[in-house]
């Protein structure tokens, strides 16, 4: 015995569930996730931040175009606010940052949300957690802010539900066959296999795993691991803003980060370490590292790591997102390689995904051609 569905969409991520809630608007949709339960990876290990300026100039367009679909998703799924305004100082501490800034400036001059020049000396004010004359060079996102994610993700599930689709969790992907025009997707979770016309790959990380499966030439993705360590800060003086919310602050150089949260800060290094596809953990050498760089620019005292995590930034060679099937193998859908910004852009690369997979005209808000994300670029 088999069921049938129009589209079974594999991952329960951020990426899965949003991509499945706008397809379910006109289609019949089942969403697998290999877990028991959902968003357990990438998605449950972010920073958490809306960053427009933030990655390279498709990610950044999407970014800017998710902006005014957050305040839209809040009325049309009932969910709580789920940005926060918080500023981002991008820093430049010794030559390397201020080369790294000037480029990052030029780049993406008169672009919507880009950083702006601030004196260094303001960056400081309106931070204290820097240490009086570290930098050198500055620029901040007023328009930048924390997501809630929990929130953002639950809202897309709960949304998917309301549209008559179907979640499965614990329903790990073991075998996508073709059937004529459709798919066959089978689980191994005792389940008959499920019929359908198209399959969504959004899994992640394992997203080259899923089209492994089916037969399909792969992307070339590669799974970077980041660590995060949540540190407690000792001077609570420090942590206190002149004015509005404490900024989070980017190493120019991409070396480290940091953002404040309650009565600590999130650090991590920045790092990139490939990896295959897993359950992610912290290097403690990684952690060490995130303190040290931090501490340099803060003079804190940093010193007792409450608890670090991991989790897997996943790209492919041009670091842009990958959303359209192989001509010799349609109806096999990717929906991958978000990177760092899976979460912050997720508003409109899920409506441009939908387009993509059903054929409807692209929104008129996201400012990219249906074939500039598509795997035949690569």
């Amino acid at each position: 015995m088999t069921s049938t569905s129009d589209v079974v969409v594999v991952g329960g991520g951020i990426a899965g569930a949003s991509v499945a809630y706008e397809l379910a608007g006109t289609r019949s949709v089942v969403l697998l996730e290999a877990e028991t339960a959902l968003a357990r990876h990438s998605t449950a290990r972010s920073a958490a931040t809306y960053i427009p300026g933030h990655g390279t100039g498709v990610v950044r367009a999407l970014i800017v175009a998710s902006g005014p679909r957050f305040a839209r998703l809040e009325a049309d799924l009932d969910a709580p606010p789920l940005l926060a305004p918080r500023p981002t100082l991008h820093i430049a501490v010794d030559d390397e940052g201020e080369a790294a800034l000037a480029a990052r400036l030029a780049e993406q001059a008169g672009e919507p949300g880009a950083p702006v020049v601030l004196d260094p000396a303001e960056a400081e004010r309106r931070c204290p957690v820097l240490a009086p004359g570290v930098v050198r060079a500055a620029a901040v996102v007023e328009g930048a802010a924390d997501v809630d994610t929990e929130a953002l993700h639950q809202a897309y599930v709960r949304g998917l539900r309301r549209r008559g689709g179907t979640v499965r969790a614990g329903a790990r992907v073991t075998a996508v066959e073709r059937r004529g025009t459709g798919w066959r997707v089978h689980t191994g979770a005792g389940e008959a296999p499920i019929d359908v016309a198209d399959v969504v790959d959004a899994a992640g990380a394992w997203a080259d795993v899923v089209a492994g499966l089916a037969g399909v030439p792969r992307i070339g993705l590669t799974p970077l691991r980041r660590t995060i360590a949540q540190v407690l800060v000792p001077d609570q003086a420090r942590l206190r803003a002149p004015d509005g919310p404490l900024p989070m602050v980017i190493d120019a150089g991409e070396r480290f980060y940091l953002k404040p949260e309650g009565d600590g800060l999130l650090v991590s290094p920045a790092d990139e370490t490939p990896v295959e596809p897993h359950d992610a953990r912290p290097d403690e050498l990684d952690v060490a590292l995130a303190l040290e760089r931090v501490e340099a620019v803060t003079r804190l005292g940093l010193r007792s790591v409450r608890t670090s995590w991991a989790g897997l930034r996943s790209f492919v060679p041009d670091r842009r997102p990958v959303v359209g099937d192989w001509p010799d193998h349609p109806g096999f859908w990717f929906c991958a390689g978000q990177g760092g910004s899976g979460i912050e852009s997720a508003p409109a690369l899920s409506a441009f995904a939908a387009a993509v997979i059903t054929g409807a005209p692209v929104p008129a808000d996201v400012p990219l051609d249906r074939v500039t994300l598509s795997p035949a670029r690569l």
